[in-house]
């Protein structure tokens, strides 16, 4: 497993092996995740072609799945958007999180090899830098490359696709949280996963992945606007 580059930048490093439409599909989808494109952010479809440099085919297919994904809302006028969460929303993202994800790392405390829980320690400790010096876009990348690498020794494609969907739904929305609070406002759990993930502990490590998930979301929570 690799660790030392974000994954924007991993989708940067092996864009020229993907057809076009997929590069700026990646490309869009990175931008939501991290929080580029902001909540509520009103952007024009060619606005998006610019950005992106790209035609106008690959921009549109690349919006009709982010639709699809959830990820953006179509605003008409030639207009999308990144939908802003409600309280309700956040109640549902916490049971599916909980759901899945617990359930993810479950089946990953039995799999994961231990050269591999030595990868995402040293992760961890790169995501402890961006937390201390106060990197937003850092720990983002870093916080979700630590969960979807756990993610990928569950041997649960079905699950781990799911997982990632919902990253898309609430990474715009912690983003504007740790812009107004700072990184040091979400402290992780990952020392916990990790000591269960060496004592092959799966109820240990399904225990600190569901603190996880709920202490972050309750962080954005908190720290949203309710939408009225």
């Amino acid at each position: 497993m690799t660790v030392s580059n974000p994954p924007s930048v991993q989708a940067a490093d092996g864009a020229a092996k993907q057809p076009a439409h997929e590069q700026v599909y990646q490309r869009l989808r990175a931008q939501i995740l991290f929080g580029e494109l902001a909540p509520g952010q009103a952007v024009t479809i060619q606005g998006l072609v610019d950005a992106l440099d790209s035609g106008m085919t690959p921009v549109r297919e690349a919006i009709r799945r982010l639709i699809s994904d959830g990820a953006l809302v179509f605003q008409g006028n030639r207009r999308v958007s990144v939908p802003e969460l409600r309280a309700e929303d956040i109640d549902e993202l916490v049971f599916a999180r909980k759901t899945i994800e617990c359930e993810l790392a479950r089946r990953a405390a039995t799999r994961i090899p231990r050269a591999e829980i030595d990868a995402l320690e040293q992760l961890d400790l790169t995501l402890d830098k961006a937390i201390a010096t106060g990197d937003v876009a850092g720990y983002l990348a870093l916080n979700y490359q630590f969960h979807t690498a756990l993610n990928q020794y569950a041997d649960a494609p079905i699950l781990a696709d799911l997982a990632d969907r919902l990253w898309l739904r609430f990474g715009p929305s912690l983003r504007v949280v740790c812009g107004r609070f700072g990184t040091q406002s979400f402290p992780d759990r990952h020392k916990d996963i990790l000591e269960g993930l060496r004592k092959k502990d799966a109820d240990l490590v399904v225990l600190a992945m569901e603190r996880d998930v709920l202490q972050g979301m309750e962080q954005v929570r908190a720290g949203l606007t309710p939408v009225i």
